[in-house]
């Protein structure tokens, strides 16, 4: 009588196989890099909606701005001061809520953090030229996340 099986050698080769394909498979989906990309996806959305809210209050203000800012100075947007590893901000900050009443439901903050109105996350600066930049300050697999009109 024979008995039929497996050998040790035949199961140890099977789970080693398992275990490359397993590793193969958690590299290619790597799930830290994919909730990354989703948060940025969030922040572009977020710096658009904001700079779109901007722009339609000026149009509809005759190019009056919602804040005075001064040129090439960063503001935090929120209603406390905080800083932005994106750009230096210091304690300069902003209350864009003004803008909640007719162009956007409301300022948005950033995805990973436990943002309020008060720290949003995001920044908005103006240039020599009167353009305005809306950013993020802690946009995730080193892009720079800003939008400028």
């Amino acid at each position: 009588m024979k008995l039929k099986g497996f050998t040790l050698v035949e199961l140890l080769i099977v789970i080693a196989v398992i275990a490359i394909l397993a590793a193969v498979i958690y590299v290619a989906v790597d799930p830290a890099t994919r909730f990354a990309q989703a948060r940025n996806a969030d922040r572009w959305s977020s710096v658009n909606s904001v700079l779109n809210a901007y722009i339609k209050y000026m149009v509809d203000n005759d190019g009056a701005h919602p804040v005075t800012l001064s040129d090439d100075t960063y503001y935090m947007i929120g209603t406390a001061a905080g800083t932005c590893s994106a750009q230096s901000t210091g304690t300069n900050f902003i209350d864009l809520s003004g803008l909640t009443t007719k162009y956007i439901a409301e300022i948005p903050h950033d995805p990973e953090l436990a943002g309020s109105e008060a720290y949003t996350n995001y920044y908005v600066q103006k240039d020599t030229n009167g353009r305005i930049t809306i950013g993020s300050c802690d946009a995730e697999l080193g892009e720079d996340i800003k939008v400028t009109r």
